[in-house]
């Protein structure tokens, strides 16, 4: 099949949702994207407010902003949490943006 229900995004948000420490090399290769594309994703995910970046020493840890609501017109009365928990069966904590990102699947 040369096509999914799924895109790269949200894919990546899943990753980043069961392992904020996760590498853009981990993503890339779970994706089966190239890093750099990784990083375009993760940099769209971040402008766009869907996920917080925070340095811990040399590498980032994420954070997803469970709250915020999917762009999708059918779909803003959803938030990205509700997802999250739709695909992964799990619960996501809100993320505070003052405290290094907790948001972890269990």
């Amino acid at each position: 099949m040369a096509w999914g229900f799924l895109t790269n995004h949200a894919q990546a948000l899943l990753c980043i949702a069961h392992d904020p420490g996760v590498r853009l090399r981990e993503i890339a290769t779970t994706l089966g994207i190239t890093e750099r594309a990784a990083f375009g994703i993760v940099t769209d995910l971040v402008d766009a407010g869907y996920v917080v970046k925070d340095k811990n020493g040399r590498r980032n840890r994420y954070g997803v902003q469970v709250d915020k609501p999917l762009p999708e017109v059918l779909l803003r009365q959803r938030t990205v949490g509700q997802l999250v928990e739709l695909l992964a069966h799990t619960e996501l904590e809100p993320h505070d943006d003052a405290s290094a990102p907790a948001s972890r699947l269990s």
